[in-house]
């Protein structure tokens, strides 16, 4: 949807700006939820330990609940700055795409150590 601008005081404009970002969201998880009811997910979701959930819930206030992915299957990082991660772990995206922007690589938190996984091998959490 066109913004209006301009005629707008700031904070009626900052409304309309979260508005349609919550709506754009709301479109989102509801995609997401169609999605993953279409798709059968590999293995049964897997509960989180302890830990593991004071790490998500970490990636959430720092990179938002729309960044987080979960590895589809276990990773072993075979380059310089790859990660190796456990099928079921939980990251966030920083960037889709790695330095030379290779879209197939994706630059992750994983709730520490930072670095590149295969896109393949992640779904949204």
């Amino acid at each position: 949807p066109q913004l209006p601008h301009g005629h707008m005081p700031l904070p009626s404009f900052w409304k309309v700006v979260e508005d349609t970002l919550q709506q754009s969201g709301a479109q989102l998880r509801a995609f997401c939820q169609a999605f993953e009811t279409v798709t059968p997910s590999p293995g049964t979701q897997q509960p989180l330990t302890p830990a593991e959930e004071r790490k998500v819930l970490s990636l959430v206030s720092k990179h938002g609940p729309d960044k987080l992915y979960q590895v589809t299957s276990n990773i072993s990082g075979s380059r310089d700055l790859d990660l190796t991660l456990l099928r079921g772990q939980i990251v966030a995206l920083l960037q889709s795409s790695d330095t030379k922007g290779n879209t197939s690589r994706w630059l992750v938190d994983a709730g520490g150590p930072r670095g590149f996984v295969p896109a393949a091998k992640l779904r949204p959490y």
